[in-house]
């Protein structure tokens, strides 16, 4: 069997350039899923997209970190920045928070199920489950969220280490593989989680392009997608859009380069597709057994 890929454009929903990058890719045929944010100042706009394009997997990005909650601040006090209404503006301050143990998992747990059930509220059939800054490779972030799946009837969630195959690949600073190669001795932990074991929740292989972030031009996403296993099934992260008014207005290291990306996927995964033995783009949902509607009570 050929190896299966997932396109994925993350922070669907934070801008409408995003949102137009997303559905014109899709629409291509070199994106497959995107993560809708909860929060995101185009929320609206990325959920009637989704409701318009049944092909496309939609999953949920929970944010937990640069951003605003769906639940009060009330509830989710030790979550939440020093201005006591938005979350830790780093994730730096986040994961220092998370290992001083000053984080309430049943917070993120309440956070997560909040987000997830806002997209289900607007008719989104909502695939899996990622988050922003891959903050669920923490097990005290995973295990929360993978309850709140569980309460949500979703039954597959992004794997976020990347596999040895891409990592070695000469397109990430030695700094950013060293930070990725520190992060991977969460994976085993990660793997061990009662809900992935058991396969009521289910994954891919590791995603591919982590390291790559903020240098996926087209070459780089070539290099990647020729090292593909013959089979397995794997995730490909992107952040594709435009470089906007409204993202000028927004906190991200990632600008000019969104559309970079965007002609990145639109000039290296066509050639690919086309060689012997390509791999057959999916999204989430082809992961699950029995389809998500049926998992809902």
């Amino acid at each position: 069997m050929a190896s299966r890929l997932i396109i994925n454009a993350d922070d669907f929903g934070l801008t409408s350039g995003i949102n137009h990058a997303i559905v014109e890719l899709h629409r291509a045929g070199v994106l497959t899923s995107a993560t809708l944010m909860a929060t995101g100042s185009a929320f609206d706009e990325a959920a009637t997209i989704a409701r318009a394009n049944p092909s496309l997997g939609v999953g949920c990005h929970i944010v937990l970190t640069d951003g605003i909650p769906v639940s009060h601040p009330d509830s989710i006090a030790t979550l939440l920045g020093a201005d006591g209404k938005t979350f830790r503006p780093s994730v730096l301050d986040f994961v220092q928070a998370l290992l001083r143990n000053t984080i309430s998992e049943e917070e993120i747990e309440r956070e997560a199920l909040a987000q997830i059930q806002k997209l289900q509220g607007a008719g989104i059939n909502v695939t899996h489950v990622d988050t922003h800054k891959h903050t669920h490779l923490f097990p005290a972030v995973a295990r929360p969220i993978l309850r709140a799946m569980s309460q949500s009837f979703i039954a597959a969630i992004r794997n976020p280490f990347e596999p040895a195959f891409t990592r070695s690949l000469a397109h990430a600073g030695l700094k950013r593989r060293l930070q990725i190669s520190l992060l991977n001795s969460l994976r085993p932990c990660f793997g061990q989680h009662d809900e992935l074991q058991s396969s009521e929740i289910v994954t891919t292989g590791g995603t591919v392009g982590v390291s790559a972030t903020g240098n996926l031009n087209s070459t780089t996403l070539l290099q990647i997608l020729t090292s593909l296993p013959a089979s397995g099934t794997f995730e490909l992260v992107c952040h594709p859009g435009y470089n906007d008014a409204d993202l000028r207005r927004i906190t991200t290291r990632l600008r000019a380069h969104r559309e970079i990306e965007m002609q990145a996927l639109k000039s290296a995964v066509p050639p690919r597709l086309s060689q012997p033995n390509p791999p057959e783009l999916i999204h989430y949902g082809s992961l699950v057994a029995s389809p998500i509607s049926t998992r809902r009570p």
